[in-house]
């Protein structure tokens, strides 16, 4: 399993003691603000499933996110396929998900700075794409810094039209150096 760091990061495979500060990440409400709510055991402990069959599968992934100052476990951020199927699947979607005490630090912007080169220079890919719902502000703003345009609003296909998290905005970057 790949291990990668960045200045303040360590990206690396998931353990069995991440999945009691995950719980606690994605039962905070303020992080799954923008997701359709909060997790419970189960619920976690199978989205950590599904992270590790994606590697599998694919050999890429969203992978756990360390501190390097004192080893905590702080989130993930990394690279997956969506299972839903739109206009612009089949494509790969750059994501991060950070305990609240470490928003506002950059860490997902550099967490993701460096699984964008990983995406260029080891799986050769030539486009990531991101989304989120118009108001995740945070979000976009990673986005934005890491050099992602806007292209569109759309409905995610996996929620009801009426659903408050339907509208999405897609961001994308191409890896060929055009926007690097």
């Amino acid at each position: 399993m790949h291990h990668f760091f960045s200045e303040r990061l360590i990206l690396r495979s998931w353990k069995k003691e991440d999945y009691a500060p995950f719980f606690d990440i994605n039962n905070d409400s303020e992080v799954v603000r923008f997701l359709p709510g909060t997790l419970s055991r189960e619920e976690n402990d199978a989205f950590i499933s599904r992270i590790e069959s994606h590697f599998a599968k694919y050999g890429f992934g969203l992978f756990a996110c360390e501190h390097k100052h004192d080893g905590v476990f702080i989130g993930f951020v990394g690279l997956s396929i969506p299972s839903f199927s739109c206009d612009f699947t089949p494509c790969v979607e750059i994501g991060w998900r950070l305990a609240r005490k470490y928003w506002g630090q950059g860490l997902a912007t550099e967490g993701a700075k460096r699984v964008l080169k990983y995406a260029r220079d080891a799986l050769n890919l030539e486009r990531v794409v991101s989304f989120t719902v118009p108001d995740n502000v945070g979000s976009r703003r990673v986005m934005e810094k890491l050099g992602m345009r806007y292209i569109k609003d759309f409905d995610h296909p996996a929620l009801d039209k009426d659903h408050r998290l339907c509208r999405h905005v897609l961001y994308e970057i191409e890896l060929n150096g055009e926007d690097q």
